[in-house]
């Protein structure tokens, strides 16, 4: 046991990444940040960290097949102990979310919920854990617009779709990465029902819908936001196309296609930013 391993389980960049993008979705909505909107960020990055911790804690079995330097696994977090650490992690979310709006605190309360339930049960069903983790990814634009209220809320709506489109190419990936440790824990996804080069096709059509979603905004910010987005497009499409020709785990993951998709997702942040900022 360590204060590294409860540093490393919550997956600290990851959650913070996630509370940025509410800000900048506050930021798309309103053109401005405030003292207040700086809370998204804090309750975000909680119950996101929440969601990697309780996450890790039934993924016990199969990490120990396909990711044995991970925390429990290792023996740096009790499995016991990372329950606990998330429902307190899940609590603290909720708790700061008090300060925000009633439409942030709803969102909060469900995507809590959800993420307990997508560890428990959807992980191991086919499509719907997968849908899960999407949606809650594009809900981030979505709890950043609605601390502006329902009009910020609609307005997050376009790129939080992108968002979702983008991320189901990645948890598709990821989890045909993962067949050798899901298939011997008794899991059910996709890839193990369809087979790896199916579940890369589904994936490219999902980049290609995402690459169309992103051009929506366009109607805000104009041909410098094309342009790009259009370098995001390439690198969403490109790394989904590299997975293609994979029939097995291990091509998978030597093809670095979801690590291509995880740059593509922080590329995206900073069009969004930088659209948000400049092109109003």
């Amino acid at each position: 046991m360590s204060l590294q391993g409860y540093f490393k389980i919550t997956r600290p960049a990851n959650a913070f990444v996630a509370g940025l993008a509410a800000v900048i979705a506050y930021l798309i909505a309103t053109g401005t940040v405030t003292p207040a909107s700086l809370l998204l960020v804090v309750v975000v990055a909680l119950i996101t960290a929440a969601g990697n911790v309780i996450n890790d804690y039934f993924d016990a079995e199969i990490d120990a097949v396909n990711r044995s330097d991970r925390p429990i696994p290792s023996g740096q977090v009790p499995r016991t102990a990372a329950l606990w650490y998330s429902l307190l992690l899940f609590l603290a979310g909720i708790a700061v979310s008090l300060l925000t709006t009633p439409l942030c605190i709803g969102i909060a309360v469900i995507n809590s919920i959800l993420l307990i339930a997508y560890a428990a049960r959807l992980k191991a069903t086919p499509l719907f854990g997968n849908v899960a983790v999407a949606y809650l990814s594009g809900s981030m634009f979505l709890f950043g617009g609605a601390f502006a209220g329902v009009t910020g809320l609609v307005h997050m709506v376009p790129v939080a779709l992108m968002t979702f489109l983008a991320m189901m190419v990645r948890e598709l990936l990821k989890d045909a990465e993962d067949v050798d440790g899901d298939a011997a824990c008794g899991a059910s996804t996709l890839p193990i029902r369809i087979g790896i080069r199916r579940t890369s096709r589904i994936a490219f059509v999902f980049a290609v819908l995402a690459a169309i979603a992103s051009f929506i905004p366009y109607a805000w910010w104009g041909a410098w936001y094309i342009a790009g987005i259009l370098v995001v497009d390439a690198v969403l499409i490109g790394a989904a196309a590299r997975a293609l020709s994979c029939e097995t785990p291990a091509c998978m993951r030597d093809s670095k296609a979801s690590s291509f998709l995880k740059y593509g997702m922080f590329a995206s942040l900073l069009v969004f930013t930088l659209s948000a900022i400049f092109l109003k």
